[in-house]
């Protein structure tokens, strides 16, 4: 079926349409209020329609979906090199227009069910940010009177009653009270954020692509979930490869004249997922009983966080491979090219 290419720019109440009539070969720039937008699509041929992947481009991917429309979700960075003059909303809508054209790896339409449980991720994330925040500001506000704490949380819930004790000799009571109060927080925000974690992980139960996955070393809950939701369908990726270079876990390249240096991590895609995918891979290859001998054996070559992204890229192509193929685990496969 033959998709007409359009590009969509999307905004709270305004959006901005672009693409050129097949038949009359007439450029369309068009501005769409945001209740007559389905509407508008409802009643043309199947497109091909272009987005930048940004807030409320999956709902609109979703909807537009249902009406028979294909819809391809567009990084901005991929779509900024498109922008031509000044930047305005009928000039991204023409640069997605011409960015939905050209052969790159969209960002996966998500299901409602993904969408939540990475809504649940994000919450998370925003809890951690706040409980670090908040232990910051006691010792910095313990500082001030002359009383140092270690680091880590630990030391500051065990020094805490001591640290209060005396500063209630020295500080007015309406201090103490408030100093109380922000230590009661940090206990309110670990409820938070354990009750958030107790549902991805029921969730992880629930799921029987996160049950396989999690068999794998150095992947829990919060990873199984997090690449599941991310990845969406793991059918848009053609290899695990091309999985672990979406989320930024293959070398950056320069080069001319064909030669080419590899530099550091691209560090493109989803830098959460990203983060977690090292963090499961750094509890595999330094505090596993049995590390991966691959990993072992980079570690006699290579420094030691150079080998722990290396195995972050080793885990996310077993990902995808154990989701894309339907299959379980088995640390003693070996992998063969197709011919």
């Amino acid at each position: 079926m033959k998709y007409i290419p359009v590009g969509v720019d999307i905004a709270k109440h305004l959006m901005q349409v672009h693409f050129v009539d097949e038949h009359t070969g007439e450029v369309i720039d068009k501005q769409i209020k945001r209740d007559a937008f389905l509407e508008y699509f409802s009643n043309r041929e199947p497109c091909l329609i272009g987005m930048e992947a940004c807030g409320g481009s999956q709902y609109w991917a979703r909807e537009l979906e249902k009406l028979g429309h294909k819809v391809r979700l567009l990084q901005g960075k991929f779509v900024k090199a498109f922008v031509m003059g000044n930047k305005n909303d009928v000039m991204d809508a023409r640069a997605i227009w011409m960015a939905v054209q050209q052969p790159a790896k969209a960002v996966a339409v998500k299901t409602e069910e993904q969408q939540a449980v990475l809504s649940l991720h994000k919450i998370r994330r925003q809890l951690v940010k706040f409980r670090t925040a908040q232990i910051n500001a006691l010792h910095g506000l313990f500082l001030e009177f002359g009383e140092t704490v270690r680091k880590g949380r630990a030391s500051l819930d065990k020094a805490m009653p001591e640290v209060i004790e005396r500063l209630k000799e020295k500080l007015p009571p309406f201090l103490i009270y408030q100093i109380e109060d922000q230590s009661q927080r940090l206990s309110d925000l670990d409820v938070q954020i354990d009750g958030i974690e107790k549902q991805l992980a029921a969730w992880a139960k629930q799921n029987e692509a996160c049950q396989r996955i999690m068999d794998i070393p150095g992947v829990g809950p919060l990873v199984a979930t997090a690449a599941v939701a991310i990845m969406g369908d793991a059918g848009t990726f053609r290899s695990g490869r091309e999985f672990a270079a979406y989320i930024g876990l293959v070398p950056k390249q320069t080069g001319t004249g064909g030669k080419v240096r590899l530099l550091g991590i691209s560090k493109r895609g989803d830098a959460y997922l990203r983060t977690l995918f090292i963090h499961g891979a750094r509890a595999a290859t330094l505090l596993a009983k049995e590390p991966n001998p691959w990993v072992t054996e980079l570690l006699k070559r290579r420094p030691t966080s150079v080998a722990v992204v290396g195995m972050a890229n080793k885990i996310a192509r077993t990902v995808w491979a154990l989701v894309a193929h339907n299959r379980t685990y088995d640390k003693n496969h070996v992998s063969v090219r197709p011919f």
